[in-house]
Parts: structure tokens; sequence; C-alpha cells
């Protein structure tokens, strides 16, 4: 039998009705508010198949109104995470922090669950979604997306587009093994170096492993920041004060340093620098006048897609499967020092981490048993092998 439309009676502030609409087809649930200053009704209503689905709706309505959070109704996940990515990362890194999360939500979180009303998203929707992206996913990834729905929430909470952030209420599940990084033992490492030789890429990757800066601190690296000359007693060193995070701004205080260099470096770098003058001379006004070390042939800043791709094939060249990746050449530096005995607490301060936890926690599998010092170490770890590397 068809319910004849009810029409809804007076109700005192407060106070709720739920009737049924035959033009639309639905129950509707209405919330008396009394008046607005302009002497309209305020009477704002929810819709559904069932009046158990309006009972709900009319619930959530009432918790809205008392924490004074009114959800825009069609705001989605999407609109969330799009939000946040657009305002909620100012002072971010385009190309890093913000350009990771862009990708990461575009390819696992806004095409599975971007849809959904964000009002409407609960923890058990939540729980799916990342369950279903453990079959594909490590247990990091799934770690960093739940980060991103959290965030994006709580974005969408203080400009009042969320009453709560249900995925405050979810855990992250377990997910598949990741690729742990690993270290370039000794000869691996001088294969890379002798196939790396006649490339631009050359000094780059000695600087990088034979004194562990970070490929977002080499990249940025200018020749002011560079001191080849011994001067009042200070050796040659290299100030990593700078990367291409927003601002230039190095990962942490701390990882602001000022690094001495071994020998080998010094040489290469010397090297480097009579060869890019050359180059800069030959190509004239054609070459932007960055002043950095490491640059593209026309004088251009390198990003990590140069890098990465040039590095696969110095790799391959070098008899070794081309899965390694340039970050790996610092976890390449803490293991070589680590069985040439330097303390940890040395390579703390040499890699720019705030404490020997941090280093010990990130570098676990590199690390052996210790006893001796810094940085001219790696001149004699790589000391038989020097005219192969330098020449």
């Amino acid at each position: 039998m068809t319910e004849t439309p009810k029409r809804a009676q007076r109700a005192g502030h407060g106070a709720d009705t739920i009737y049924w609409d035959p033009v639309k087809k639905s129950y509707v649930g209405a919330v008396s508010l009394g008046y607005a200053p302009n002497g309209k009704r305020r009477r704002p209503k929810v819709y559904g198949k069932t009046k158990t689905e309006v009972r709900n709706k009319i619930r959530d309505l009432k918790k809205e109104l008392q924490t004074g959070v009114k959800a825009p109704a069609n705001y989605t996940v999407a609109d969330a995470v799009n939000d946040w990515l657009e305002r909620g990362l100012k002072g971010r890194d385009e190309t890093g922090t913000i350009g990771k999360n862009r990708s990461m939500a575009n390819k696992h979180l806004i095409p599975f669950i971007g849809k959904a009303k964000l009002k409407e998203l609960s923890a058990d929707d939540v729980d799916d979604w990342l369950d279903d992206r453990a079959e594909f996913l490590a247990t990091r990834s799934l770690r960093d997306l739940l980060a991103i729905l959290r965030r994006s929430i709580a974005h969408a909470q203080r400009r009042d587009k969320a009453a709560r952030n249900v995925a405050l209420l979810v855990t992250g599940p377990e997910g598949r093994p990741g690729r742990p990084s690993k270290a370039l033992n000794l000869e691996q490492a001088k294969a890379v170096l002798i196939a790396a030789r006649p490339s631009r890429l050359y000094a780059y990757l000695v600087l990088s492993l034979l004194s562990g800066v970070r490929t977002e601190e080499a990249r940025p690296l200018t020749w002011d920041h560079v001191f080849l000359e011994t001067t009042d007693g200070i050796p040659p060193h290299v100030g990593v004060w700078r990367s291409v995070r927003k601002h230039g701004e190095t990962k942490t205080r701390k990882s602001r340093r000022t690094i001495a260099l071994p020998k080998q470096v010094v040489d290469v770098l010397e090297e480097h620098m009579r060869w890019q003058k050359q180059e800069r001379a030959s190509r004239g006004m054609d070459w932007s006048p960055t002043g950095r070390v490491f640059t593209t042939r026309s004088g251009e800043p390198l990003d990590a897609a140069n890098v990465r791709r040039d590095f696969k094939a110095i790799v391959k060249k070098a008899g070794l499967k081309p899965e390694w990746t340039p970050r790996e050449l610092r976890h390449s530096f803490v293991s070589l020092l680590s069985d040439h005995g330097i303390p940890l607490e040395r390579i703390a301060l040499l890699v720019g981490h705030s404490s020997q936890t941090t280093t010990e926690a990130v570098y676990r599998k590199q690390l052996r048993p210790v006893i001796t010092q810094g940085a001219e170490a790696m001149d004699t770890i790589f000391a038989s092998e020097s005219d192969q590397v330098c020449d």
C-alpha cells in the first residue's frame, strides 16, 4: 500500500519529524531550529529510502549542529585530499613532499574511495580500502596512504568541512614485504665508479659514495660551498647547507654539516671544475649561470629523474642488476665506514643524523661492530684502487 503524504507538524526547537514525500519518492527528515534573523524558519532536511536511514542522518545532523560544523553534503574524499595537497602543504617542496603525496593519492587513494562523501565515510570504509591495497603495497606505503587520508580530513576539519576524522580510528594493516635498502660492497662500489668514469655523473657519484651526502643535498650543491684547498689548517671540505627542499632547507637542522673531503674526492672535483669551465666557455651564453657543481649539458640543475636514469645505465655497465638506486650510495657509505671500524656516533655526524639512534634505526643492516675515526677512512678504503678511480 502506498503511504499517503504526511504534513509535518510544527515542532519545538531541536525537535525532528519524518514524513514521506511522494514527489521525491523518499522519506524526509526535518529538524526545527527556530528562526533566522530575517524571520525565515530554519528547518534543515535530510532524505533517505527508509525511515531508519533518515533517523541516522538526523542523528548525524544533530551532532554536526552540536559541534558547530556543517559538513557540505557533496564534499568528497577526493575534494579533501586535493584541498590538503593544494593548501595544507605550503612551504613544502613541489617535486618532493607534495609530488610524492600527490602521486600516492592519485594512484592508490582517489581512484578507490575518492568519490565517497566525506561526511558519510566510515572507519569500515577506510579499513576495507586499506585491506584491498595491502595485496599490492608494502606496509610502509600503506602507512603513508593512511597518513595522507588522516591529514586531509584533519585539514577539512580545520575548514569546517568535516565533523570527525574516522581515519584516526583505523590501524594500517601489514602489506607486502618492501624491498629493503641495501649497500654496495667494496668491490661493487669500485666497479660502479670505474663504469662511471666517462660519465658526466662521475663526480656526483664519487662525492655521494665517499662523503655520504643525500642525493637531495648533492644536486643543489654550489661551488661556493666547496673548498678544495687546505687553508689555515682546515682541510678541504664541503658545506652541506642546502637541499632541493622548499626554500633550500636541509632535512633537519642537524643535517647542516661541514664534511672533510677525502683526497680522491678533491682530485675528482678539481678535474670536474676544470672540465665544467671548458664546457661553459664553449657554450657561452647558452649556459645557465647557476653556480651548481652538477648540471645538465646546458648548465641547468639536475633533477632526480636525470640522476636515476644515468645511474641505472652506469650500474648496468658495471655488471650489476639495474635495481640499485642513487640513495643507496649513502647506505653504501655507512656500510663501508662501519666495515672499516668507524664508531656509530662518528658515522651519525657524517651523515647528518640528530643522534646515533637514528643512524642505527635507518642503517641497521649496514652497521657492524666498531673502533676508529672519520672521513679520511675513505682514502684508506679506496687507496688500492685510487689510480683506477681518478685516472
